[in-house]
């Protein structure tokens, strides 16, 4: 085995939000990787639409810069645990990785997950402390945080003697030294990133690779390209590869010949096309279209496999079906279970995170991932795709322990809050079988306060709204899975029924108005609805049918026109997330490009029942 001196392979660890899309941005402009006529626009990293409107990152995705002679590769990490797949194969492609933490807010819980991953790698990990320039950062307690958090996830002596970066990722420069933070602050000194650069290239170890000239390579990402078909991403740990050889892809139940058509690199942001892929670079294989992350591909029949990526077991589920309501087909294409089944399968390949399953309806699927946001996004996707189709609300996944006893998925919520909402959020939080373990803050100061909970996965489906409404939008809120524990009870879910539409039509104000004083509704005037139609959440426990589209009698009595300047109070905007967490086990989310909306399973009324005794999960 050897070292390839001339390349450095790194990923960045970030929370969402401390700044990790901002701070390659800036190493790719301080790299002279754009021109200086070219316009480049922020959070160069964050492609996706959906990544740009949400401000996090959802895809691991690959650039490189060039410092003299080395290349450094480096791979941008989402930083929320329901994107673990992404996380656990990213590491595999990587010798070390920045560990980028606020200067305010601390390590938080993906900082947590993300890092234990690395450490447990063998992964050397720089420490950057970003944002010191922020009025409330507190620079030395959260250096300290940090090493206790490193000691807690078993790094090593040699990975727990980490250097400190600190910088300010927005104006581009970063300092070794703690005490040239105020004046580079103030400005009264002017700062790069090249100290980053130099720390990047010291203590991050050289990709080190087998001798011989046989490939080996694990697919770790796939990607699409229009004109020559599937991209197949991954390090390569031996070997070289030319374009057009013969080469060989492996996993557990097939091995399969093909040409490598075209080879790629990364120059910045770009994918360049070249001749050769060598040893200890990160690269792209075209030839090929039936692949799966986590496949090897060798030079030769006879060359072993390797290790296939290992990703923790998915803790929720979620059923997707074809959609039979009576709106079906109006606003995107209603597709039959084949299409639907395809697009599932095509997300599951290309994320190992997912798993499907077949279910005993033929035109239902099951898909089991981490968390209600990866379910969102995937629906998000799927919705702008045109397709129309319905999911039902999430269910946790029980296991087993030893002596059979029944066990579930906890996780580990970390709160940063106002004080004054403690109280109304330890209520909530412990109403739902959360476990209070960690209170920092408080005190003197009545200033922001931070809790940790241990609680059941199913405890945490509907609470984040319930807890932005409870800190007036000011908390953050993020959770880690703990790994399954034993099973806590019965968890009530929404106390409240539904308001649901009895017959076909289009909602009138004048029924809405006299609707108002039995619960709160989702829609205003001129919508359709159809019989089984969600309309409103009852300000009871039992589901209410009722008629939203009756109109006021015409009489030939004059009015005053008071009646006129009524108008409804006000209603709630049912977002996807919100849809997600409010509804239960007999209800359906019906999914279209142009709207979200809810329905029983059962849509005629006289099959049903409206009592809710059984809203227990």
């Amino acid at each position: 085995m050897h070292k390839v001196d001339h390349l450095r392979n790194i990923s960045i660890i970030a929370h969402v939000d401390h700044g990790k899309t901002t701070l390659v941005d800036h190493l790719l402009k301080q790299a002279g990787t754009f021109q200086s006529h070219q316009k480049v626009e922020d959070r160069v990293m964050d492609s996706g639409d959906l990544e740009r409107e949400r401000g996090i990152t959802i895809l691991a995705k690959n650039t490189s810069v060039r410092i003299g002679e080395r290349k450094i590769n480096i791979v941008d990490t989402p930083g929320h645990a329901d994107f673990g797949g992404e996380v656990e194969r990213i590491m595999g492609m990587v010798d070390g990785a920045l560990l980028l933490v606020d200067a305010a807010e601390g390590p938080l819980p993906q900082t947590r997950f993300v890092l234990k991953k690395a450490l447990g790698q063998g992964k050397r990990v720089i420490l950057v402390i970003n944002k010191v320039d922020r009025p409330d950062a507190r620079i030395d307690e959260v250096v300290n945080h940090a090493f206790d958090l490193f000691i807690e996830l078993g790094a090593t002596e040699e990975q727990a003697d980490f250097p400190i970066i600190y910088a300010c990722a927005r104006e581009g420069w970063c300092t070794l030294e703690r005490g040239d933070v105020d004046a580079l602050v103030k400005k009264e000194k002017k700062g790069t990133l090249m100290p980053l650069f130099d720390e990047v290239i010291r203590v991050i170890p050289a990709p080190v690779v087998n001798d011989g000239d046989d490939l080996q390579m694990l697919v770790s990402n796939l990607a699409y390209s229009e004109y020559v078909g599937r991209l197949l991403i991954g390090r390569i740990t031996a070997g070289t590869v030319k374009r057009n050889q013969r080469i060989v892809r492996k996993n557990a139940t097939q091995t399969t010949q093909f040409n490598a058509t075209r080879l790629y690199t990364y120059e910045g942001l770009k994918q360049v096309e070249v001749d050769n892929l060598y040893a200890g670079d990160i690269g792209v294989i075209a030839g090929i279209e039936e692949i799966e992350i986590g496949d090897s591909i060798v030079g030769t029949v006879d060359t072993p496999a390797l290790p296939r990526i290992d990703v923790e077991k998915p803790t929720l589920g979620m059923i997707f079906s074809v959609n039979t309501s009576p709106l079906s087909g109006k606003e995107g294409e209603a597709i039959q279970s084949r299409k639907l089944r395809e697009r599932l399968l095509k997300e599951v390949r290309s994320n190992p995170a997912l798993r499907f399953e077949e279910t005993a309806q033929s035109d239902q699927f099951r898909v089991l991932g981490r968390g209600e946001l990866q379910f969102a996004i995937l629906i998000e996707q799927m919705r702008r795709e045109g397709f129309e189709f319905m999911i039902g609300k999430p269910t946790v996944l029980y296991g087993t322990d030893e002596d059979g006893s029944k066990t579930e998925p906890m996780e580990r919520a970390v709160l940063d809050l106002p004080q004054w909402a403690v109280g109304d959020v330890t209520a909530m939080f412990q109403g739902r079988k959360g476990l209070l373990t960690k209170y920092e803050g408080g005190g003197e100061e009545a200033g922001r306060v931070r809790l940790e909970f241990d609680i059941p996965t199913r405890g945490l489906l509907g609470i984040r709204s319930k807890f932005l409404t409870n800190t007036k939008g000011e908390g953050l809120f993020s959770t880690i899975l703990l790994g399954f524990g034993p099973h806590k009870g019965d968890l009530a879910h929404r106390s409240n029924g539904a308001l649901i539409a009895d017959r076909t039509g289009q909602t009138v104000e004048y029924a809405l108005l006299t609707l108002e004083e039995r619960g709160v509704l989702f829609f205003g005037p001129q919508v359709d609805v159809y019989e089984g139609m969600i309309i409103g959440e009852h300000a009871k426990e039992n589901d209410l049918n009722v008629n939203p589209c009756k109109e006021k009698k015409l009489t030939n009595i004059r009015s005053a026109g008071a009646e006129f300047l009524v108008r409804l109070a006000g209603l709630r905007d049912m977002s996807l997330e919100h849809c997600i967490e409010w509804i239960d086990e007999d209800e359906w989310i019906e999914v279209t490009p142009k709207s979200v909306r809810m329905r029983k399973k059962v849509l005629a009324g006289n099959l049903r029942s409206v009592k809710r005794e059984e809203r227990v999960n």
